[in-house]
C-alpha cells in the first residue's frame, strides 16, 4: 500500500505552534511531545525524537528531551554532566554528534535497516526498537547567540517505516526541525535566567529580580531573622593549608550551610568569602525563628559528617560560627547605575555581624540576640540560655546575648560546639 504525502497545511500548522510555544514558555519536554505528535497527526511517521542543548549551570553540562511512542517508560529529561572526561567523554566521542563536528555536518542520515550499523553510539539499541532510519541535524547558534557551552541544538528523529523516512518527510523535518531548535532555545534561555539569579542573587531575590525588581534604590521594609555565620579559624587555616586547599573548604563548608538554611525555608542573600548572610521570614515572626534553629540543627548534622569525611582524607576541619538576630531591614536593590545588589541592609545587618564575632569571645558556636530569643517559640526559647550581657562595637545599646542550653543538647551532638 502506498504511504500517503504529510499534510501540507498540518504541517503550516505546527511551524506557527511552534514559534506560538516558544513564545508562550511550554517546558522543553511539553514542547518536544507537542512537536512530535502533531508530526505524527500530520503524517510525519516520527516513532522517537531526542533534542539535546547544552546549559550554563555550576552542575549540568546539558539537557537532553527524549520522547517515544512505544510505551516504553524511560526519563524524559536527562541532565548530564562534563563530557571532558571518563565515561561520559567516552560516549561523547563515539556519537554521531560529535562525528557531525569533526566533519562540519549539519545533518546526517543514518539507515538502520542493514547488516552493517553506522559506527555510532546507540545504532544497535535504535534498531532494536524497531527504528529503520534516523535522521539527525545539529543547529548553530551566530556567534553573538553563544551562551557558555550552549552554542547549538543537536537533535535527532527515528520512524519505524519499512522504507524509513521518504523524501516528503525528510522535507518536512528539515523545515520544521530549526524551528524545534528556535523554541527550544527560547525556553531553555528563560530557565537559565531562572536558575543563574537564584545560584547568584538566591532564590527569593532571584525571583524578585525576574519579576521586574531591578530599579535602583527599590526596596521593601521587612522583619526577618537575619543568619550570619563564618567559618571559625578560617584565617588560621588559609594561612597554614595549601593554597589549592582553600578553595574546596569553602565549597564544603557552604555547601553544608546553603543545604541547611534552604532545607528550612530560608534564602542566602550573600557569600561573603567564608561568610554567609541569610534570612528567615514568616508571618509570624516566631515561625521564622523556629525554622532558623532548624536549619541550625540539620547544619550541625551535615557539619559532623562532612568533617569526618574531610579528617579521613587528611583534608583540613573546621567549625561553623553562628549569629542569629531578628529585626527590621530594607531588602531590595542597592548600588551605582552599572553595579547593584540585591540584598537586605540597615543597623540589624550590623548588629548581627557583631552578634557572631562574640561567638568566640563566649565560647560557644551559636549566639542570639535579646531580640531573637524573645520572638523565638515557647519552646525553642526554654532552650536558650543567657551568656551575658555584652556592649557590641557600633551598636548603641547594650543587649543581653543567648545561646541553646549545653544541658539540653542531644548527647549525640558536641555540645561545646554549640
Amino acid at each position: 500500500m502506498e504511504r500517503q504525502e504529510p499534510d501540507a497545511a498540518a504541517l503550516e500548522a505546527l511551524g506557527g505552534w511552534l514559534v506560538s510555544a516558544g513564545l508562550t514558555g511550554l517546558t522543553e519536554m511539553a514542547l518536544l511531545e507537542g512537536f512530535c505528535r502533531r508530526l505524527c497527526a500530520a503524517g510525519v511517521a516520527v516513532s522517537r525524537a531526542i533534542a539535546i542543548i547544552d546549559t550554563l549551570h555550576p552542575i549540568f553540562e546539558g539537557r537532553a528531551f527524549r520522547w517515544r511512542d512505544d510505551g516504553v517508560k524511560e526519563e524524559g529529561l536527562i541532565e548530564y554532566g562534563p563530557t571532558t572526561d571518563g565515561e561520559q567523554a567516552e560516549k561523547w566521542r563515539r556519537s554521531m554528534f560529535h562525528h557531525m563536528l569533526d566533519n562540519g555536518l549539519v545533518e546526517l542520515r543514518c539507515h538502520l535497516m542493514g547488516t552493517d550499523l553506522p559506527p555510532y553510539s546507540h545504532m544497535e539499541e535504535m534498531r532494536a526498537s524497531g527504528a529503520t532510519d534516523c535522521l539527525a541535524f545539529i543547529h548553530h547558534f551566530a556567534p553573538d547567540g553563544v551562551m557558555g557551552g550552549m552554542d547549538c541544538v543537536y537533535s535527532y528523529c527515528l520512524t519505524r517505516q519499512t522504507d524509513g523516512f521518504n523524501p516528503a518527510e525528510q522535507a518536512a523535518l528539515r523545515r520544521l526541525m530549526p524551528l524545534l531548535a528556535l523554541s527550544l532555545k527560547t525556553l531553555s534561555l528563560a530557565r537559565i535566567a531562572g536558575t543563574l539569579t537564584q545560584v547568584y542573587l538566591g532564590r527569593d531575590a532571584g525571583q524578585r529580580v525576574l519579576s521586574g525588581r531591578i530599579s535602583r534604590g527599590v526596596a521593601d521594609r521587612i522583619n526577618a531573622v537575619l543568619w550570619f555565620s563564618d567559618l571559625r579559624g578560617y584565617t588560621r587555616i588559609s594561612d597554614s593549608a595549601a593554597p589549592d586547599a582553600i578553595i574546596p573548604l569553602l565549597n564544603d563548608y557552604a555547601d553544608a550551610t546553603v543545604s541547611a538554611i534552604h532545607n528550612a525555608g530560608g534564602d542566602v542573600l550573600k557569600l561573603i568569602g567564608d561568610g554567609t548572610l541569610a534570612i528567615f521570614k514568616a508571618d509570624d515572626p516566631a515561625d521564622a525563628c523556629r525554622a532558623a534553629l532548624e536549619a541550625w540543627a540539620d547544619l550541625r548534622t551535615r557539619l559532623r559528617d562532612l568533617k569526618q569525611r574531610r579528617a579521613a582524607a587528611g583534608q583540613p576541619v573546621t567549625d561553623v560560627y553562628l549569629g542569629l538576630h531578628i529585626g527590621d531591614v530594607f531588602y531590595g536593590n542597592i548600588g551605582g547605575q552599572d553595579r547593584l545588589d540585591f540584598t537586605v541592609v540597615g543597623p540589624a545587618v550590623n548588629e548581627v555581624a557583631r552578634i557572631v564575632s562574640m561567638c568566640r569571645s563566649v565560647d560557644r558556636s551559636l549566639v542570639t540576640s535579646d531580640a531573637f530569643a524573645a520572638s523565638s517559640p515557647p519552646d525553642a526559647r526554654a532552650r536558650l540560655v543567657s551568656v551575658g550581657r555584652y556592649a557590641l562595637r557600633g551598636v548603641g545599646r547594650a543587649q543581653e546575648l543567648f545561646t541553646l542550653d549545653p544541658a539540653l543538647i542531644p548527647r549525640a551532638m558536641d555540645h561545646d560546639s554549640w
